[in-house]
């Protein structure tokens, strides 16, 4: 699968907004409520019903759907901080992407929310939270800045309450390979391909976005990153929603 990124998808002008025409309210939050509820019900299932066995493959392999779930609701609450999901109902919005970052292992909107926004402003520069500015950090060293930016010690003190009390009814093998190890999987994939590959390295001057986005491959950008992969698209036209991103790929 292709996986470089490039300067290359640099437009060659700026595309009018009116390339992506705005939607009903009803058509985010669908998109949204249609994600939290996949990922609600494969998780149940998951820790509910499904019997681990370690030397069946479906056992492992089971972790990839749910990490992408756990993806997808990051995304969702990235789609709330650029008021995507509900255009015309900020309460709603709002609502939504909270409840969608609770349950990527309780990350806490409001706190997520202007980081984000920083990052749009001050891409690629000190005041980017998102950015390492060594000189070419490697991807360890980024991705440990880029933790201990987001992630809390509040965070964890609920993923281990909320671990023990779980583990009283539900098996450990259970919650540690569809609850937990798929949120730290999905984190590292929204860094690597929502981070990482789209900033690092030089940018060509034109490149006023400091960021580059992976070839055009609808299938590949959704299976990794659920289009954030096309990343100067995303920078240059931040009201698109996820799903309609593809479309913004020259």
């Amino acid at each position: 699968m292709p996986s470089t990124f490039s300067d290359s998808s640099i437009p060659v002008a700026t595309p009018a907004r009116s390339r992506i025409h705005v939607l009903p309210n009803w058509y985010g939050v669908g998109v949204a409520l249609f994600l939290i509820a996949a990922w609600g019900a494969l998780l149940a299932w998951l820790l509910l019903a499904y019997r681990v066995r370690f030397a069946s493959p479906l056992t492992w392999l089971l972790v990839l759907p749910m990490t992408h779930l756990y993806t997808g609701l990051f995304i969702t609450a990235h789609d709330a901080m650029h008021g995507t999901l509900a255009p015309a109902h900020p309460r709603l919005n709002r609502t939504l992407g909270t409840l969608a970052a609770l349950l990527f292992a309780f990350n806490w909107y409001p706190r997520l929310l202007p980081r984000h926004h920083a990052h749009h402003r001050h891409v690629a520069t000190s005041h980017d939270p998102d950015f390492h500015d060594g000189h070419h950090p490697g991807f360890l060293p980024w991705l440990v800045r880029f933790a201990r930016n987001y992630v809390t010690i509040w965070q964890i003190l609920a993923m281990a309450l909320t671990y023990n009390l779980l583990k009283l009814v539900i098996p450990a093998e259970n919650l540690i390979l569809y609850w937990i190890a798929p949120s730290i999987l999905a984190t590292v994939q929204l860094f690597y391909f929502g981070t990482w590959q789209p900033h690092r390295g030089e940018h060509s001057p034109s490149n006023h976005h400091f960021a580059r986005s992976q070839p055009r491959n609808h299938v590949w950008a959704f299976l990794t990153c659920y289009f954030f992969g096309y990343h100067y698209e995303h920078h240059d036209q931040p009201w698109v929603p996820w799903w309609r991103l593809w479309r913004t790929r020259l």
